[in-house]
C-alpha cells in the first residue's frame, strides 16, 4: 500500500476530532441538533485552518444513513464514500479552474435534479472568490432560493472579493489561525500514535513555523520525519528549516547589552554562512525581548508552554526597560522593512546597528562588558581632540563616549539650529545624525556615530558649515569626531519620539473600552500593522 501523507491520514472525520474552531463547530452542531440548517454556508480563513475539512464533515452530517446528526456514524456507505472522496452527491468545485459563467449555469441546471444516493446534494465551491462577476450573478438566484434538497458550502481565503449580494445569502463563519500550543498538542498525539520518537523542542519549533496552519504543520512534520530518518530532533529540524536557534538570539541580545557591534556582525555572518533564515531573526529576537519585558515587570512569571526561561531570565538584568522597548520596536519595524532592503543580510545588519545607534544615552551609562565602549580606554588621550581645518572632517580617530552625558544646553542649541537650517539630501542626513559635543566661539565640535561615518565627507561637511554660517551670520569652524557609543542626534530624538507615540497609540487602542468589548464579545483581534499614532 502506498504511503499516505499525514495531512490526509489524520484529516478529522468528525467535529470532535477538530482542533480549534470551537465557536464555528458549536454553531454548526446546534443547528444540526435543532434541525435548523441553513441552505448556504461561507467558511473563510487562511490556508490549512479547516475550511474544506469542516465542509466535508458537514456533508456527512447531512447525509449519514443513520439520520441527519451532528455525530455521523462514519461507517455507513455515505460516510465512507465522503471520506474517500467518491460520494456522488458531494460535488466539489474548484472555482479557480471553473470561473466561467457557463460553469455556474451547468451547476444551476444540475441543482434541480434529486440526489442520487444521499439525503442532500451538497455543492462545495472552494476558493469561491475566484469566480467572475458574471458567474456570481448566475449563481445568485439558485443560492437565494435553492431546491430543498440542495445545500451550498462556499470556502475562500479572500472574502473581501466576494460580492455583498452573495455574502448576504450565506451564514458566514470566520475560521481562526490555530495557536502554536493547539498545533503542538495535535502533533504530539500523532507522533505518539505513529510511534515516532520526537523531541518536544522540535515539535514546538514546527508548530511556530506553521503560522496557524495545521496542514502546513503536518507537511513540515512529514518533512522532518524524512529528514531525521524516522525521528524528529530539534537540531535537525532547525537545520532543515533554516531557523534560528535560541542560543543565537541570546548571543545577539548579549551583544546589544555590551554595545558590541563587532559581535553582532559576527553572529549575522555565522547565521548567513549556515544558510539560516535571516527573515526569522528579528521575529525571534522580538519574541525573546517580549519575554524579557515580562520578566522585568513580573520576575516570577513563567509560561509553561515556552522553554528556555532560565536563559531569558539571565538576560533581563542586563537591559533597561527602555532598551527592551526600543529594541522590540526596531525589531518589529525592521522585520516589516526587510523586503525593501537590498538583501536580507543587509536589512538585518542595519536593524541591529540601528538598535545601537538609537540606544538612549542614559542606558549606555550602565553598559559594561566586552563591547566596543572601551575602545579608547587605553589611548591615554583626554579632553577634546584638536579641531581640523575648516571644511575638513576629523573622522580619522574613533572615540567611545557612551558614559558621557552631553551638555543639555549644547544638545538643545544644535537641535534648535538644525530645525532652522533648510537642508536637503545627503547634507540633511549628515546634520540629523550628529551630536554637538562642544562649542567655543566659532569652533563647533560634533560627534558622529560610526555606523554613519561615511556621511562625514569633506564635501558634505563643507556644505553644512556654509549653511550654518549663513544662518548664524558669522564664519563657522566645524569638526567631526567618530563615536562608537550612543549619540544623541536629532535623528535619535525623532526616533525615540516616534517610538513613544507608537507605544502610546498601541496602549490607547488596547485600553479603549469599545475595543475591549469587541474582543470579549466577538473574539476580535487588533491588526497591529494598521495602528498609526495621531500626528
Amino acid at each position: 500500500m502506498s504511503y499516505q501523507v499525514l495531512a490526509r491520514k489524520w484529516r478529522p472525520k468528525s467535529f470532535d476530532q477538530l482542533v480549534g474552531q470551537e465557536t464555528v463547530v458549536q454553531a454548526l452542531v446546534n443547528g444540526l441538533d435543532n434541525d435548523r440548517v441553513h441552505h448556504g454556508f461561507l467558511f473563510t480563513g487562511t490556508r490549512g485552518v479547516g475550511k474544506t475539512t469542516i465542509a466535508r464533515i458537514l456533508a456527512k452530517c447531512l447525509n449519514c444513513e443513520q439520520g441527519m446528526t451532528s455525530t455521523p456514524c462514519g461507517e455507513c456507505s455515505a460516510c465512507v464514500a465522503i471520506d474517500e472522496g467518491r460520494f456522488q452527491d458531494l460535488l466539489e468545485i474548484d472555482a479557480a479552474s471553473h470561473t466561467g459563467v457557463d460553469n455556474m449555469r451547468e451547476l444551476n441546471d444540475s441543482a434541480h435534479f434529486m440526489p442520487v444516493a444521499g439525503r442532500y446534494k451538497v455543492y462545495l465551491i472552494d476558493e469561491v472568490h475566484m469566480l467572475s462577476g458574471a458567474s456570481f450573478n448566475a449563481l445568485l438566484k439558485t443560492l437565494e432560493e435553492p431546491p430543498p434538497h440542495v445545500k451550498f458550502i462556499l470556502a475562500t481565503t479572500d472574502p473581501e472579493k466576494i460580492p455583498v449580494t452573495v455574502l448576504s445569502r450565506c451564514l458566514k463563519f470566520n475560521l481562526r489561525h490555530l495557536l502554536p500550543e493547539q498545533i503542538a498538542g495535535q502533533l504530539s498525539t500523532i507522533l505518539e500514535s505513529e510511534s515516532i520518537e520526537a523531541e518536544q523542542a522540535a515539535v514546538e519549533r514546527i508548530s511556530r513555523a506553521a503560522a496557524g496552519s495545521m496542514r502546513d504543520a503536518l507537511s513540515l512534520l512529514d518533512q522532518a520525519i524524512a529528514h531525521g530518518g524516522g525521528a524528529v530532533r530539534d537540531e535537525e529540524v532547525a537545520r532543515m528549516m533554516g531557523s534560528v536557534d535560541h542560543d543565537h538570539v541570546v548571543r545577539i541580545i548579549q551583544a546589544l547589552a555590551d554595545d558590541n557591534a563587532s559581535a553582532l556582525l559576527e553572529i549575522v555572518g555565522e547565521l548567513s554562512s549556515q544558510s539560516r533564515d535571516l527573515h526569522s531573526v528579528l521575529k525571534s529576537l522580538a519574541e525573546v525581548l517580549h519575554r524579557i519585558g515580562l520578566l522585568q515587570r513580573v520576575p516570577e512569571y513563567r509560561d509553561p508552554d515556552r522553554a528556555d526561561w532560565d536563559s531569558v531570565a539571565a538576560l533581563a538584568p542586563k537591559l533597561t526597560p527602555e532598551d527592551v522597548q526600543l529594541y522590540y520596536q526596531v525589531a518589529i519595524q525592521g522585520g516589516r522593512d526587510l523586503d525593501f532592503a537590498p538583501d536580507a543580510r543587509t536589512g538585518l545588519e542595519m536593524a541591529l546597528l540601528r538598535m545601537l545607534a538609537f540606544r538612549p544615552v542614559e542606558s549606555a551609562r550602565g553598559t559594561s562588558g566586552g563591547g566596543t565602549s572601551g575602545a579608547s580606554s587605553g589611548s591615554g588621550k583626554s579632553g577634546a581632540a584638536p579641531s581640523p581645518r575648516p571644511g575638513k572632517a576629523a573622522t580619522n580617530e574613533k572615540v567611545a563616549r557612551p558614559a558621557e552625558k552631553p551638555e543639555a544646553e549644547a544638545a538643545e542649541e544644535w537641535h534648535a539650529l538644525y530645525e532652522r537650517l533648510e537642508l536637503n539630501g545627503p547634507v540633511r542626513e549628515l546634520a540629523r545624525n550628529i551630536q554637538l559635543e562642544s562649542r567655543h566661539g566659532e569652533a563647533w565640535r560634533f560627534l558622529i556615530p560610526d555606523a554613519v561615518e561615511h556621511l562625514g565627507t569633506q564635501n558634505l561637511v563643507g556644505q553644512l558649515q556654509s549653511a550654518m554660517a549663513s544662518q548664524l551670520g558669522h564664519t563657522v569652524d566645524l569638526a567631526l569626531e567618530t563615536s562608537t557609543g550612543a549619540v544623541l542626534t536629532p535623528a535619535a530624538v525623532a526616533e525615540q519620539a516616534s517610538i513613544r507615540r507608537m507605544t502610546e497609540a498601541e496602549r490607547a487602542i488596547a485600553d479603549d473600552p469599545t475595543v475591549k468589548a469587541l474582543k470579549a464579545r466577538f473574539g476580535a483581534t487588533i491588526v497591529e500593522d494598521t495602528i498609526q499614532p495621531l500626528q
